[in-house]
């Protein structure tokens, strides 16, 4: 009986002591939720890798055993959500095909890159990693959370990537993915060779609904079927390279047709077609870059995008496109959304937010809300500012980048160690974009 209660004693103090992190609580800074009106004299409480409260210093009780840091004149708001990054040496599909469903690129990310701590180093804490657009469909992308660990598994929102769904579908239009045979010479060929893979795939779903659950009856396993399938059903989303306003009615054809769910990405003639993406639903993930660098298709871009489709009522989330444009300035994108009409509330929820909504982990990140992980970011100053820098990243309540440390900020302010990658962030034949 002794030893019994001596166990027992042991145990329920592992599993307090596992539990029951010590709180870390944030006062005095300017806090933005994302959700709600900026809260200035602000105080932020986490524990356990999750927001346990938030609000002002008033309406905020601080744990007496709780950590503080005094952010007194910084700015905290969530970790930034970048929908659309070529990270970590990322590659996907070869040029043994255009269409490549089921090419997983969690099997190709080298989670040790350099860039990611880049990335951590401009306030980005969860991104969409995905293979370039050389291709019609490059592949599955792969959502992350910016951990410290040493497996891609260790980084993954899914919790059994071989069987999850760990990310969404990359696909591709106009004129990266065209090339000689087997690569689509026109933009009607590319739309003929998309319908056709979706209809084989309501076929190969349709055979498995009639199997009703016999071995014997069910076809055999096809690995493009299945994750296309799982774009049908609407449990993994398509992300959508595109440029031309004729293009992006394209992907709209398409997605009334199959049903799936699409968040078109780049969208350069976007503010031509704007009531269209708003009637169909369908959200926007925007870059601004200073010039198309060549791309005719991307002559089109307008800094006025954003605010068009806000306008529209188009939901509306920024990327980065690392490495067209670096982690480190994913603020600056927003900004000239702003200047150029887009409104601060929706600008500063594109880049948190609106991000997570389109990678479906809106219930988990994008805003500083009580019950949420523990992902924020403390700036010196206004997140639209040119001064501004990011002073600390923080995923899950641990700190992942930290602008005192020598070692943490040659990630912020550049060096050979930085940039020794650019030459290969788009994998084997993909194109830019």
């Amino acid at each position: 009986m002794h030893k019994r209660w001596i166990w027992a004693f042991l145990i329920g103090f592992l599993v307090i002591g596992t539990a029951q992190e010590k709180p870390q609580v944030f006062r005095g800074a300017t806090i933005i939720p994302i959700t709600g009106s900026p809260i200035e004299n602000g105080v932020l409480v986490v524990q356990n890798g999750k927001i346990t409260a938030v609000g002002s210093a008033a309406s905020v009780t601080v744990p007496a055993n709780a950590e503080i840091h005094n952010a007194t004149g910084k700015v905290i708001m969530p970790g930034l959500v970048d929908t659309h990054s070529h990270l970590g040496d990322v590659e996907g599909g070869d040029r043994s095909a255009t269409l490549h469903p089921d090419v997983r690129v969690i099997d190709a990310i080298d989670i040790h890159a350099t860039s990611l701590k880049k990335a951590l180093a401009g306030g980005i804490t969860t991104v969409n990693l995905m293979a370039g657009s050389g291709y019609l469909m490059s592949g599955q992308t792969a959502y992350l959370k910016l951990r410290d660990g040493n497996t891609i598994e260790e980084l993954l929102y899914c919790e059994d990537p071989l069987n999850g769904i760990c990310g969404g579908m990359k696909m591709a239009n106009g004129t990266n993915p065209m090339g000689d045979p087997p690569f689509s010479g026109t933009r009607a060929k590319s739309a003929a060779l998309v319908r056709q893979l979706f209809i084989k795939a309501k076929e190969y779903q349709k055979k498995i609904a009639d199997a009703n659950g016999d071995a014997s009856k069910m076809p055999a396993r096809d690995l493009q079927m299945e994750s296309l399938i799982e774009v049908l059903e609407g449990k993994r989303i398509v992300h959508h390279h595109t440029h031309r306003h004729d293009d992006i009615l394209t992907i709209l054809r398409l997605q009334k047709e199959f049903g799936y769910r699409v968040v078109l990405h780049h969208v350069s003639e976007g503010w031509k077609v704007a009531e269209e993406i708003a009637a169909a639903k369908v959200p926007c993930s925007i870059i601004y870059i200073d010039s198309p660098g060549g791309k005719l298709e991307a002559v089109g871009l307008l800094p006025k995008t954003g605010a068009v489709l806000e306008k529209a009522g188009v939901d509306v989330a920024f990327h980065t496109d690392d490495g067209i444009t670096d982690s480190r300035l994913f603020f600056r994108s927003a900004a000239f959304a702003v200047r150029y009409g887009m409104s601060r509330d929706k600008a500063l929820e594109g880049l948190t937010l609106a991000g997570a909504r389109m990678l479906d982990l809106q219930d988990r990140i994008g805003s500083l809300e009580t019950g949420k992980d523990a992902d924020f970011i403390v700036l010196t100053g206004d997140p639209f500012s040119v001064y501004t820098r990011v002073e600390q990243t923080w995923v899950e309540g641990q700190k992942r980048f930290d602008f005192a440390n020598p070692e943490d900020r040659q990630y912020a302010q550049g060096g050979f160690q930085v940039f020794r990658e650019a030459a290969h962030v788009h994998g084997i034949g993909g194109g830019e974009e």
